[in-house]
């Protein structure tokens, strides 16, 4: 027998049985969504490897280890899938001149692809939501991205997120930080592991998101940012807080808060959890307003966010929401070529009426078709034969009211079900 041929590890086949689930999530994200003039923009899966080595960094996990980059031989272009999505989105926005039409809220959604060890949590092939906010400039919309979060969980049932913020200042602050962390880290060179090494004079800012327990007391004691942060910065940094504290969202000040991405500057944020073990970061973002000339246009201000939608949904079913499949409305039973014929034209009419049908194929008795009509949890069977077929009606059953069965004219089907 050949060897059957299953999924790459960490990419995983979403079933029926919890495909609803996701459908639920995607209706919900995309009402919220409009809500806040939110339109959503569509990217390819594949990029040019270079924009995410400028956008993200060449000296992080995500450029170094995780990026799945090959080799298109038709161009030789070095092709990458994408590991995230603001890159993709910002470069849309240049190439396009979206810009010239003024600030852009936009969104998307879909797989980013990181080739790393899968656990609960974390895949090879994940889905995220990502929103982006352009061509703003005040802390004002640094704040809607928080509060509509905050919206968001309500929405989807969450509890216990728990919020932190932090600011990362301007580029001239990062630069003085940098030349202190350095200099810090020099003299503590015997305590750095191999990563923090490697990294101290490219990226030392990301020794201080170091999870090895071993440098924790380090990098406690290491230069703060907030030190050198400038008076820009702390302005932006105390209006959000007034404008989280007046929408009455809790928060917690995390100075060492360092995103895995190089492109964020002044307002950085995380929504985190205690109850997927490690995987506690749940919706992470802030501002990048260096990143459009970056990638090659004209200097503009942004901020987004992104969120994990598998942890999302594991959260969702932590919290005890529950979601149930949608069931039809009327499930068809039928017997006899006359019966078929009229059960076809049944089901068109009930459909063309708004109701969800299923029409049953495949023969069998009426005892069996009704036993599938229970299973599959419709709430009304129709019953179609010889009897119904003579007299142009339909036989109408309850199958979760205790309520009699009764023949009735199609077009009172649909005026019955929807009181």
């Amino acid at each position: 027998m050949a060897t059957g041929v299953k999924a790459i590890r960490g990419m995983n086949d979403i079933l029926p049985d919890q495909s609803y689930r996701w459908e639920y999530f995607e209706q919900t994200v995309h009402k919220w969504l409009a809500a806040y003039g939110y339109r959503n923009i569509r990217t390819p899966i594949v990029e040019q490897t270079d924009l995410f080595i400028r956008s993200i960094g060449e000296v992080t996990d995500i450029v170094e280890k995780e990026m799945y980059t090959f080799i298109d031989h038709l161009n030789n272009d070095s092709l990458t899938l994408r590991p995230e999505g603001t890159a993709s989105c910002v470069r849309a926005v240049i190439e396009h001149n979206l810009l010239y039409a003024g600030p852009q809220r936009l969104y998307y959604a879909g797989p980013m692809f990181r080739h790393e060890r899968p656990q609960k949590g974390r895949y090879r092939q994940f889905h995220q939501v990502g929103v982006e906010a352009l061509g703003y400039v005040g802390p004002d919309i640094d704040a809607e991205l928080i509060v509509m979060c905050s919206r968001l969980w309500d929405l989807l049932g969450i509890s216990g997120l728990r919020l932190e913020i932090g600011t990362l200042g301007n580029a001239e602050s990062r630069a003085l930080h940098r030349t202190r962390l350095i200099k810090y880290f020099e003299q503590h060179r015997d305590n750095l592991d191999e990563d923090s090494l490697r990294r101290l004079h490219t990226n030392p800012l990301r020794i201080l998101d170091s999870k090895n327990p071993r440098m924790q007391g380090l990098i406690d004691n290491a230069p703060k940012l907030i030190d050198d942060l400038d008076e820009e910065s702390c302005i932006h940094f105390e209006s959000l807080q007034h404008i989280l504290r007046e929408q009455g969202i809790n928060f917690e000040i995390n100075l060492r808060l360092v995103r895995g991405l190089d492109y964020y500057n002044r307002s950085v944020f995380e929504w985190i959890t205690d109850k997927l073990g490690a995987q506690g970061t749940v919706c992470a973002g802030g501002r990048y307003d260096g990143l459009m000339e970056q990638v090659g246009g004209k200097s503009a201000p942004a901020c987004g966010f992104a969120m994990g939608i598998e942890r999302l949904l594991a959260l969702m079913q932590e919290c005890g929401e529950n979601i149930t499949p949608p069931a039809p409305d009327i499930y068809i039973a039928h017997q006899g070529e006359e019966g078929a014929d009229y059960a076809w034209k049944c089901a068109e009419f009930l459909r063309d009426e708004g109701l969800n049908i299923i029409l049953h194929c495949g023969g069998g008795s009426f005892k069996s078709q009704m036993k599938k009509a229970d299973a599959i949890g419709a709430s009304y069977a129709l019953i179609i034969g010889d009897d119904e077929v003579k007299a142009q009606e339909v036989t109408l059953k309850p199958l979760r009211e205790s309520i009699e069965q009764a023949s009735m004219k199609l077009s009172a089907v649909t005026e019955l079900i929807k009181k």
